[in-house]
């Protein structure tokens, strides 16, 4: 079994190959992708090649954990049913080539277990699950009451805004730099840092992947409040430790989302309390991924590149 595949084959080059997959066992599905989002977090690291190593990191690979497509064939042991529209977060099935996060393909084989059935109606907007589960994670363990800052108004920055908003309390304040992405905010304000002069958040979340940020932000904090670390960082963070001290200021590191996560943002959408709209500005015909993944990482108008997958050879 094959398919075409986004297949980064070393920094700032992409292209789009055919792949060998592996034959599924009982417990995998085969599922036709629909659509795919490009990441420009992980993803951008990975193609200008300035991701910190960890395990598994290495070219060639197949990139991608934000797809959605439709189960073709379940094995008896997946627990999943052939016709089932599903939210991918990657796979692991090309030989030779490493699935890294492995969702950027026409075609792939993974375990049951690992897909989740959504509503056919979002359509390429249930690929932005994944960001809402980063941010419904990242927002796990901070404290309840409001005060929130968030740095960054792309799409991870505004779903953060979102949930805080819902959650309710006082609206969170957006920091954003680029008047291009300052638009599009409902239930709270987007502002230059230079025109914020409040030093008293309880909670600062950063998702600009900046490894500068804590000496900028450490000093808004109140006493006792946090920053939670929800980026993505190539270089080594530090900050000074006098107004740290001061503050006595709290860092947390949001790790990657869990299933429950996924699960909760789900039943937020499909309840109609959380919108994925307007998230995604751009959609390009999969076939032409290597200009796509230049204008997700180029563009400062890309919020959200989504690849359509429709259109097989």
């Amino acid at each position: 079994m094959k398919a075409l595949a986004v297949i980064l084959e070393k920094p700032r080059h992409i292209v789009l190959g055919e792949v060998e997959l592996t034959p599924p066992a009982p417990a995998d599905v085969v599922v036709d992708i629909a659509f795919s989002g490009i990441s420009t977090g992980t993803e951008r690291l990975l193609w200008s090649g300035r991701m910190p190593h960890f395990p598994g990191m290495g070219y060639p690979l197949v990139p991608g954990y934000e797809s959605v497509g439709r189960v073709v064939e379940a094995g008896t042991e997946s627990g999943r049913r052939e016709g089932d529209f599903v939210f991918v977060p990657g796979a692991r099935c090309y030989g030779d080539v490493r699935g890294l996060f492995g969702g950027a393909a026409s075609r792939v084989v993974v375990p049951g277990s690992r897909v989740t059935p959504v509503p056919e109606s979002l359509g390429d907007r249930a690929s932005l699950l994944a960001l809402a589960a980063t941010a419904y994670h990242a927002r796990q363990g901070s404290a309840a009451e409001g005060g929130d800052l968030i740095i960054g108004h792309g799409v991870l920055g505004r779903l953060l805004a979102r949930l805080s908003v819902l959650a309710g309390g006082p609206p969170p304040v957006v920091w954003e730099t680029n008047p291009r992405r300052a638009v599009g905010a409902v239930g709270y304000d987007v502002v230059d840092p230079s025109q914020d002069e409040r030093g008293n958040y309880r909670t600062i979340y950063d998702v600009s992947g900046d490894p500068t940020i804590l000496d900028r932000v450490i000093p808004r904090l109140t006493r006792g409040g946090e920053v939670v670390l929800a980026g993505f960082y190539e270089g080594q963070l530090a900050f000074t430790f006098p107004p740290a001290f001061m503050r006595e200021a709290r860092i947390r590191v949001a790790a990657e989302w869990r299933e429950t996560d996924l699960e909760a943002v789900r039943s937020l959408v499909e309840a109609g309390a959380l919108s994925l709209d307007g998230l995604i500005t751009h959609r390009e015909a999969a076939v032409t991924a290597p200009d796509a993944y230049r204008t997700a990482f180029e563009d400062p108008s890309c919020l959200k590149m989504i690849l359509d997958w429709s259109a097989r050879s």
